[in-house]
C-alpha cells in the first residue's frame, strides 16, 4: 500500500512539477538556442536527477516507512544514502532535471523555471520542512543538520 501511495504522490508532485509545467513553459515560450552537442549533457544531467530522486524515494519507503508526501511522512528521519551527504536531495534531483531539459531543448525559459523552483524549494525546506522536521525528530534532526549542508555537498573531514 505504501507504494500505491508513493506512486499516487510521483504523478501528482513531481509529474506536474518536472513534465506538466515544463511542457507548459516549452509551449508559451518557444525560444530556443542551438546549444550543440552540449544537448546530450541534458540527457545525463536529466537522467542523474532521477535517478537520484528514485533512490530517494526507495529511502524514504524502506527505511523511512513513509513517502515524501507532508501527509504521509516518513516515521523514521531517513540519513543513509544520498541523505548523507546533502540533506535535500529530492529537490537537487529535481533541479537536476529541469536544467537537464533546458539544455536538451536548449530553452532559457526553463533555466529561470529551475532558479523560480529553487527559491521555491528553499523557502519550503526552510519555512515547513525543517520545523516540521525538527519537532518530530528532536535531537537526532538537529546533529544530522549540524552535520550534513542543505543543499551542496562537501568533503566530510575526518
Amino acid at each position: 500500500m505504501i507504494w500505491l501511495r508513493l506512486l499516487l504522490f510521483v504523478v501528482v508532485v513531481p509529474g506536474t512539477t518536472l513534465v506538466w509545467v515544463p511542457q507548459l513553459l516549452l509551449d508559451a515560450w518557444p525560444q530556443r538556442i542551438d546549444v550543440g552537442a552540449a544537448r546530450w549533457i541534458g540527457i545525463l544531467l536529466a537522467g542523474l536527477g532521477a535517478a537520484l530522486m528514485l533512490w530517494c524515494y526507495r529511502d524514504f519507503v524502506t527505511r523511512g516507512r513513509g513517502t515524501p508526501a507532508p501527509m504521509d511522512p516518513p516515521r523514521s528521519l531517513v540519513v543513509a544514502g544520498p541523505y548523507r551527504v546533502v540533506r535535500n536531495p529530492m529537490y537537487v534531483g529535481a533541479v537536476a532535471i529541469i536544467l537537464g531539459q533546458a539544455l536538451w531543448f536548449g530553452a532559457p525559459v526553463l533555466v529561470v523555471y529551475a532558479l523560480v523552483f529553487l527559491l521555491a524549494s528553499h523557502l519550503f525546506v526552510v519555512g515547513y520542512e525543517e520545523r516540521t522536521l525538527a519537532r518530530r525528530f528532536g535531537p537526532a534532526y538537529a546533529e544530522y543538520r549540524r552535520g550534513v549542508p542543505r543543499w551542496v555537498p562537501y568533503a566530510r573531514r575526518g
